[in-house]
């Protein structure tokens, strides 16, 4: 009998996080702990953190705070990112049992005694050179997979590096297995996640590419999905793999930018500059016009003046692209971009971020209006709300329909009707539906 029976997660920050929550969830529950939900009083509350931005670092704050509440005897541990950057900080966060850095958040359960003190686990991030394949579940209708890990780019604005270590990867054949592993299951739909999965193999003899066409050929996986991939690693041969000859990949990129000014991305350390961004859009909506497009941007950089954020602006204007992902710049210790450049006004950041919002809402609005009357595929993947289903199309429209308790997990051939007042698709089911 384990001295802690009951242990709940809680997943801040990416999808590469909950991929490895699951794995770490499964490592208990493999060794005789009951999974139960955050407000079900359990024994331990095992809390992977993130990052990114300042905020995360205060929800892991309110987060031990919450669990304390609920279970005032409990055993606290924090993993993942922030507990790697900042252990002696995190360990002065009243509640705090276990603080496990990079390298030993998957042997977590050797460091389960409690005991009078704080307990950190924690090295320097160089020497983290395990890649831990992981993926999530728990989702009847998609899955996270973990195909890499780090990041050797050292983005001026980035902690990912220190948090996390160097560019990292299993080999085709693990990754295939970790895959097959899913398809066994009811999923329907797997997200490629990493820190920088475009870097797959590091520039050896494997590489994403090739890593692609051998998942496209895993039988039991109705699609898969690239989460994110730089702009630099989008070669063309990999998008008119997806586009074309793929019977798995969806036409869905997401392709971040940060900045539609040159020099901005130049003080930002990236690997690209705006020419090679409008090449790599021009070249996807040439052989697909239907493939989704979504883009990262950050706002308020050290030095970004009006003029350069006028630049980003009118850059995604004229680019034909889907949606945003809109980040407001944040303060982050040891990284290059607190030296540089003056600091831009919180109230400035806000409003640059509003007004991308509203761009982002015209350009989603414009591409939705170019699917109404085509047949695609739906992916169901919700339980009833409110007597309606949702789910998203191939290339990531969000469809709702009246609720039909056979479509659930379903992939269901559609004709695309009109958009609600809520922004969202509505659509008619077809009779000859795939299942």
């Amino acid at each position: 009998m384990n001295q802690f029976e009951r242990v709940a997660f809680y997943t801040l920050g990416c999808k590469l996080n909950f991929s490895e929550t699951s794995t770490i969830a499964r490592l208990f529950e493999d060794g005789g702990f009951a999974k139960v939900e955050f407000e079900d009083n359990p024994d331990i509350f095992v809390i992977n953190t993130c990052s990114v931005t300042e905020n995360a670092d205060k929800k892991c704050k309110q987060l031990v705070k919450r669990a304390k509440k609920i279970a005032p005897e409990s055993m606290v541990i924090i993993l993942g990112c922030y507990a790697q950057l900042k252990p002696e900080e995190i360990s002065q966060i009243p509640g705090v049992d276990l603080v496990l850095g990079a390298n030993e958040k998957f042997n977590v359960l050797a460091h389960l005694e409690k005991k009078n003190e704080v307990q950190i686990v924690h090295q320097n991030i160089k020497h983290t050179h395990d890649f831990i394949p992981s993926h999530s579940f728990g989702d009847r209708t998609r899955s996270f997979l973990k195909v890499q890990d780090g990041c050797d780019y050292f983005c001026t604005f980035c902690t990912i590096p220190l948090a996390r270590g160097k560019s990292r990867n299993a080999s085709i054949a693990q990754t295939l297995l970790e895959a097959q592993k899913i398809a066994k299951t009811e999923v329907k739909e797997v997200v490629l996640t990493g820190v920088n999965i475009g870097d797959f193999g590091q520039g050896g003899e494997e590489n994403f590419y090739s890593l692609i066409q051998e998942l496209d050929k895993v039988e039991g996986i109705a699609r898969f999905r690239i989460s994110s991939i730089e702009p630099n690693l989008l070669s063309n041969e990999i998008i008119a793999f997806c586009l074309e000859k793929a019977q798995r990949f969806a036409p869905h990129f997401h392709i971040p930018l940060q900045s539609g000014a040159d020099q901005i991305l130049e003080k930002m350390r990236r690997k690209y500059l705006t020419g090679l961004y409008v090449e790599r859009v021009h070249q996807i909506k040439s052989i697909n016009p239907d493939t989704c497009i979504g883009v990262d941007v950050i706002v308020g950089f050290p030095g970004e003046t009006d003029d350069d954020f006028l630049a980003t602006v009118n850059f995604l204007k004229d680019l034909d692209i889907s949606y945003l992902h809109v980040f407001t710049y944040s303060e982050r210790a040891n990284t290059g971009a607190s030296k540089l450049g003056t600091k831009v006004p919180m109230d400035t950041r806000r409003e640059r971020s509003k007004l991308l919002h509203l761009l982002s809402d015209r350009k989603k609005l414009a591409f939705y209006q170019t699917q109404i009357g085509k047949n695609k595929n739906v992916l169901f993947e919700q339980e009833e709300n409110e007597g309606l289903l949702y789910g998203f199309t191939e290339n990531y429209v969000k469809v709702k329909t009246a609720f039909d308790a056979r479509l659930i997990n379903q992939i269901v051939g559609v004709q695309l009707t009109e958009i609600d007042r809520d922004g969202l698709m509505k659509c008619h089911i077809l009779t000859n539906f795939a299942s």
